[in-house]
């Protein structure tokens, strides 16, 4: 029940296919149009409902996209360290070749399926990234403290209660697709980038000391950042997480919303450091065990199976489709997206034993270097040096 490793840094690739969970369970509750929502979750739910809303506001919501953001900037790095001979407009131009496929991709995807999609924004982000690369170690957290302040500004309207549904989740008709999705896309695509620019600096800076693939060597700081960012993170979910399961009202939800958001960040740095240490110890003895190899996969195809999930909630909720937005509730969406994690993890693992990459990380990558080295879109386990380090959102 073992598998021989890839020869890619375990820690990146774990952490991005477990959090993809996250995201799942993250999105599918904001589709549920049953009654006045907060925050995307119901407000007149069951009691199973509220006890699973709790866990989402405290452990998922929040604290998964950060992780990602982190890792998105930590892969930018390493990108550049591999590229360093181009010189400084090379890789810019190389990394501005990569943002302009993830910004095609993921505005096609949030038109068509979801959206809700964060490809797009990380292309912006990435734009942006390229002119960060060289920046100082001391600027790069600066940078990363200035909009974890800005984030934890209070916003008076994360207090209204919602009870129309948005056109722009749930299209009505394809005409409501384009009229709705494509300005919707846009705005997500220009403004996103700002919620990530924290964690992406933190992931610059990481990803020049390979802090996550060096777990032996950081082992104080990942102990730290992890011992610290989750208990915080789950301490200061809790406002928000009790007005969401019904044990409170939405009167302080502005300031409930922004102290979420903080300590989610730092949720996301302490799950990322945690992951580094545990894939310290289940890739000793030179062989993984097959879960872990194929949760490892999913991250390493981190694209294909996020937008694999993007098909999914089209699907099973667009209102000329299944349509069960109002039929499912909050324990149920969690329930799909775990489901839907786990079958992508299955597809993903497939994929690591034929020895292909996902879809989209091959046209990525072509677009990205031009230079053939995704032909085929396949290649051999063992191929990928071990100091290598996933870089897909």
């Amino acid at each position: 029940m073992t598998a021989k490793p890839t020869g890619r840094s375990l820690g990146p690739d774990l952490a991005r296919g477990f959090m993809l969970l996250f995201i799942a369970l993250a999105n599918t509750h904001y589709f549920l149009q049953a009654g006045p929502v907060l925050g995307g979750f119901p407000r007149d739910g069951s009691g199973a409902d509220s006890a699973v809303a709790w866990s989402l506001a405290t452990f998922v919501d929040g604290r998964a996209f950060p992780l990602f953001g982190l890792l998105f900037g930590y892969g930018a790095a390493r990108i550049a360290e591999r590229q360093r001979d181009r010189g400084p407009w090379g890789v810019r131009r190389l990394l501005w070749r990569r943002s302009a496929a993830l910004i095609v991709v993921g505005l096609t995807d949030a038109v068509l399926f979801y959206v809700g999609d964060i490809l797009a924004a990380y292309g912006v982000l990435l734009l942006l990234g390229a002119l960060m690369i060289r920046w100082t170690d001391r600027w790069l957290l600066v940078t990363a403290a200035f909009f974890l302040v800005i984030g934890a500004l209070p916003d008076d309207a994360a207090g209204l209660v919602s009870a129309t549904p948005d056109p722009a989740m749930l299209p009505v008709d394809l005409g409501v697709v384009v009229t709705e999705r494509v300005p919707a896309a846009l705005f997500v695509a220009v403004l996103g980038p700002l919620g990530f620019l924290c964690p992406f600096a933190v992931g610059l800076w990481a990803g020049r000391r390979r802090v996550l693939e060096r777990p032996e060597r950081f082992r104080g700081l990942l102990l730290t950042t992890a011992m610290i960012g989750i208990p915080v993170a789950v301490l200061g979910a809790q406002p928000f997480a009790l007005i969401v399961s019904g044990v409170s009202d939405a009167r302080l939800a502005g300031w409930a919303v922004a102290l979420h958001s903080t300590t989610g960040t730092l949720g996301g740095f302490g799950y990322a450091a945690l992951v580094a240490l545990v894939a310290t110890r289940l890739d000793a003895g030179g062989r993984r065990h097959r879960l872990v190899a194929a949760v490892a996969a999913a991250g390493e195809r981190s694209m294909s199976c996020y937008l694999m999930q993007s098909v999914t909630w089209a699907v099973v909720f667009t209102p000329f489709l299944l349509d069960l937005s109002g039929r499912l509730t909050v324990a149920g969406t969690a329930l799909l997206a775990a489901v839907t994690w786990v079958v992508t993890v299955v597809i993903a693992d497939g994929m690591r034993r034929a020895g292909r990459r996902g879809p989209f990380e091959t046209l990525v990558r072509r677009i990205t270097y031009g230079d053939g080295s995704a032909r085929g879109g396949g290649y051999r386990e063992g191929r990928v040096g071990r100091s290598r380090a996933s870089v897909s959102p």
